[in-house]
């Protein structure tokens, strides 16, 4: 079997897949007159880090190529679809710089508080500033960590080492499992308030987005030093700016930012901040063990059809291909609706089938909807075929079954969430033309398309609640593209889905809120 190796790897990884005898491996960094193009045309595997691009008019020549490796987490040099669509299973290398980021997040907290750089700046001009540069230890303090995946379980493993209280916000991670590490899960709101230092961990989504703001900021314990080694859109750099600046923040580390480089070099060059050039995993010890690591996978598919952290679905015909994936569009968009409208840590997820549904691949139908409820929040990439997986190293309980109950909606899919403090269901099938359609939440029979941002709202079943919200919605300039009306009048309560043409701004959603018969008011972004 050909193994095109693309891009730089070490000699080490390369030995990985010399030593099977069956392998022909091309190092096409030693080989300048060659071209991916040509190599790949009778290659079997695919390795490359972030230079080749793996694009679909590269692929459409790739006749016997069966698996692409990527030596590090981002797989944008990839088209997955176009892999997808061929049978090409694409896998990367998730947690292979863990240790190095983790590494140099403590490195950003021990120069704050010991002061290492201005010590540092100060001598080499020739000032002996001791008495000035009094530092503080970590020992009895408390991080807060936003976000618990495998980075910031490295991070609160060596900050125990300092003996430093670890607390964390992460609402997909069970208790049980944080528990086992030593961390205590919290609210956001008491993280704020209770930490000495805040590390994000956190993925970039929609929700995450300027988590740190003026607002989250003003509401942190004064003197917080802030750490950030996972995505500069996490925290805004004008609010972190202004909180420096008035005392509320002491400190921050970052390796990351919102532009990078960055343009603005207000917040990098203020005395409070350590700033590096997103080096957080660049270690050698990281680089070599991702390409060792994606030697190793890509080997063991070829020779065993093991697949490990695999980032697209694994390979299907065709034909089943075709019917499969407006369902796999479905259970994704069904499970990110459950995902932004339930309330607490997700403890179970239950799918259901029903009619021709359940004679398809309902494994990969399973893998779409607990990659539309995981793939806001997580860092990691969530896929079809590492959803089950990440689901299951987060205690969740996942059930599937067969149903009848709703025998009207041939083909329709039902998922249920049980979380800590609520549940939640939904009901939704594929219509005419592939359009998707809920067709209920919960107890409530309700349709609406499945797309675009939805206003859900929950109420009691009084007069004037459409109308308020109506007016107030055409007020605020914000279209109504489509209104749906559901109630249950053994329980009094009633239920709006409003698809609307643009943005619904926070304010909008406390007014409604505010209105003396809504309960619930949430924006779903599909």
């Amino acid at each position: 079997m050909k193994i095109l190796v693309a891009d730089n790897v070490s000699e080490s990884a390369l030995e990985v897949l010399r030593a099977e005898k069956s392998f022909e491996v091309i190092f096409l960094p030693k080989k300048p007159q060659a071209s991916v193009a040509d190599e790949i045309r009778d290659a079997d595997a695919l390795l490359v880090r972030s230079a080749t691009k793996a694009t679909a008019a590269l692929l459409e020549g790739a006749d016997r190529l069966r698996v692409i490796g990527r030596a590090g987490v981002g797989v944008d040099n990839v088209d997955l679809d176009a892999a997808t669509k061929k049978g090409i299973v694409v896998m990367n290398t998730p947690g292979g710089n863990a240790v190095s980021v983790a590494e140099h997040t403590m490195a950003l907290m021990l120069a704050l508080v010991r002061r290492v750089p201005q010590a540092d700046a100060a001598l080499k001009q020739g000032r002996w500033e001791k008495k000035k540069l009094i530092g503080t230890e970590l020992r009895s303090k408390t991080v807060g960590l936003i976000g618990l995946g495998k980075i910031g379980m490295e991070v609160a493993r060596l900050a125990q080492a300092y003996q430093m209280e670890i607390v964390a916000y992460d609402p997909y991670v069970s208790t049980l499992m944080a528990r086992e590490q030593n961390v205590r899960l919290v609210s956001l709101e008491e993280l704020l308030k209770s930490s000495d230092f805040i590390s994000v961990h956190a993925a970039a989504t929609p929700e995450t987005h300027q988590l740190l703001n003026a607002q989250t900021l003003a509401r942190t314990k004064p003197g917080v030093r802030i750490i950030n080694c996972a995505r500069g859109e996490l925290i805004s750099g004008a609010d972190l700016l202004q909180a420096l600046e008035s005392g509320q923040v002491a400190g921050a580390g970052l390796d990351v930012f919102e532009e990078e480089p960055p343009k603005d070099f207000r917040l990098v060059s203020h005395p409070n901040v350590i700033a590096t050039p997103h080096i957080a995993g660049s270690t050698e010890e990281a680089q070599e063990l991702v390409g060792i690591r994606i030697a190793e996978q890509v080997r063991d598919y070829l020779l065993l059809g093991v697949a490990r952290n695999a980032v697209n679905m694994p390979s299907v015909s065709p034909e089943e291909y075709k019917k499969l994936e407006p369902y796999l569009q479905l259970g994704e968009k069904l499970g990110s609706f459950l995902a932004q409208i339930a309330g607490g840590r997700v403890e179970e997820v239950r799918i259901s089938y029903d009619g021709g549904l359940a004679e398809l691949n309902t494994h990969l139908v399973k893998n779409a909807v607990l990659k539309g409820i995981l793939s806001r929040i997580l860092s990691e990439p969530v896929n079809l075929v590492n959803a089950s997986t990440l689901v299951q190293a987060r205690g969740v309980e996942v059930a599937e079954m067969s149903s009848t109950r709703r025998a009207a909606f041939s083909n329709s899919l039902g998922v249920a969430l049980r979380t800590e403090t609520d549940s939640a269901s939904v009901l939704g099938m594929v219509g005419m033309r592939g359009v998707l359609r809920i067709l209920g939440i919960s107890d409530i029979d309700i349709e609406a398309p499945l797309k675009g941002v939805i206003l859900y709202i929950r109420n009691q079943d009084v007069p004037g609640v459409i109308g308020r919200v109506g007016t107030l919605l055409g007020d605020r300039n914000i279209n109504i593209a489509n209104f749906a009306l559901g109630r249950n009048q053994q329980t009094q309560e009633a239920l709006g889905l409003v698809n609307v043409d643009n943005h619904v701004p926070e304010k909008v959603l406390e007014e409604i809120r505010a209105i003396p018969a809504v309960r619930t008011a949430k924006v779903v972004e599909i």
